[in-house]
């Protein structure tokens, strides 16, 4: 029987690779790594984020097949993240670690110029709520406090909808695009780091979707501007990644 929620907190509460400070004591008291995660990973190499994780498979499998990077999976959902921290632990991945907490709070937990690229994976597409979607200008805008000058956002989504915002989004505040595809996995791909898959991506695959990739800089001291342009919605609900139906 899979371990319920209850335990698998008891249990993340003692691991080292998974970290949680509650809201009060956050802003009383900051996070005692901000700007300071090189002495966790025991080395300065680059810090790659996974943001809404999920169950880690991403960051596990990114951890995994680049051992000369550091990943941070970030989630709200604690009894998620047990999968992938339990995970990395198991295979001993030290370049693996776990943050729960809202992404909205990103910049408590990462120093400027502290981040080299940022990973989102089948995120909801808030199609209702701009301030809510991860490639918003409003995002965009932490993302590049923490980032290094030219870091690399990837985007990875089932979405047309997503999918058509970040682009009109790119395109509103002149970004600089690195690699974009409406197909991903009938692009003949050649960089083994777009083979991961989620266990969403799976079920968007099984069902027929197109995976839409795109890559690309997101520049420092910038004003942005939140496109005009009105995107299509998406034919299936977005009120739960698990529960979208066609």
């Amino acid at each position: 029987m899979a371990k319920n929620k209850l335990a698998k907190f008891a249990e993340m509460a003692s691991y080292d690779n998974v970290f949680h400070t509650p809201y009060e004591k956050l802003r009383e008291e900051g996070f005692s790594l901000k700007g300071k995660w090189h002495t966790y990973f025991k080395n300065n190499n680059p810090i790659i984020l996974e943001l809404g994780c999920g169950k880690g498979e991403y960051t596990v499998g990114l951890a995994r097949d680049f051992p000369e990077n550091n990943f941070v999976g970030i989630d709200i959902k604690g009894a998620r993240i047990w999968s992938g921290a339990t995970q990395a632990r198991t295979e001993k991945l030290n370049n693996a670690a776990f943050l729960r907490t809202h992404i909205e709070l990103i910049n408590n937990f990462f120093s400027e110029d502290e981040v080299s690229e940022i990973w989102i994976t089948f995120p909801d597409p808030q199609m209702r709520k701009v301030n809510k979607r991860l490639t918003s200008t409003r995002f965009m805008q932490e993302y590049s406090r923490i980032l290094k000058t030219n870091g690399i956002i990837h985007l990875k989504t089932d979405s047309n909808f997503l999918y058509g915002y970040t682009k009109e989004m790119i395109k509103t505040n002149n970004l600089t695009v690195l690699f974009d595809t409406q197909d991903l996995y009938n692009s003949n791909p050649e960089d083994k780091i777009l083979g991961i898959q989620t266990f969403y991506e799976q079920q968007w695959l099984e069902r027929g979707l197109n995976i839409k990739y795109i890559k690309f800089i997101c520049p420092k001291d910038k004003e942005w501007t939140e496109s005009e342009v009105e995107i299509e919605k998406d034919e299936y609900r977005s009120f739960g990644r698990n529960r979208r139906t066609e």
